[in-house]
């Protein structure tokens, strides 16, 4: 499976669908905004969110929404970035609920080689998010530094620092003849 792309795998105009969603429950919410100490009542206190807010129920911090959509990118955008360079634009165009899932795709919109190092270039691309129904709760777009093949290559390729595994009394290795099974 592809983690991430070089800059000669980007088309400009190309739309990568992340798989899979992810259902959003009220504990991943809770969780989130209490390791980020956000305490806001819409977020944490159904009470407060059925009574006194438009939505008549909690919706999930945007930060998190934001953050779930990010990450759903990486395998397809920036698994082999060398940096995230900017976040251009974040955009909460609709609310999220505990119990929706989130999908995402991001578009290519542009790409250019690094004028100061000529092993690598940036991608900068558009991620919008969407529920189960097809709506879309967040729209945000990104410059990412991404490597050229000359750039992996001398660094290891597809998986730079992977070991390998080293033979030994428990695996004798690769190359080594599958024992018989004992008789009985």
């Amino acid at each position: 499976m592809q983690f991430g792309r070089s800059y000669e795998e980007f088309e400009v105009g190309a739309t990568y669908k992340h798989w899979p969603g992810k259902t959003v429950t009220e504990y991943d919410d809770h969780l989130f905004c209490l390791l980020t100490m956000n305490h806001h009542p819409l977020h944490l206190d159904s009470n407060y969110a059925e009574e006194t807010t438009q939505f008549g129920k909690n919706v999930v911090v945007g930060n998190y929404v934001y953050s779930i959509l990010l990450g759903m990118s990486v395998p397809d955008i920036s698994g082999k970035a060398i940096a995230n360079l900017e976040i251009e634009s974040l955009r909460h165009v609709a609310p999220t609920f505990h119990g929706d899932t989130l999908y995402g795709e991001t578009r290519v919109l542009d790409k250019w080689e690094s004028s100061s190092k000529d092993d690598r270039g940036v991608v900068h691309v558009e991620t919008i998010g969407y529920n189960q129904d097809g709506k879309v709760v967040c729209i945000f777009r990104r410059k990412v530094m991404v490597p050229k093949a000359n750039y992996l290559e001398a660094r290891g390729g597809e998986q730079p620092g992977r070991p390998t595994p080293q033979p030994d009394k428990n695996w004798p290795g690769p190359d080594a003849t599958p024992e018989e099974p004992a008789e009985g």
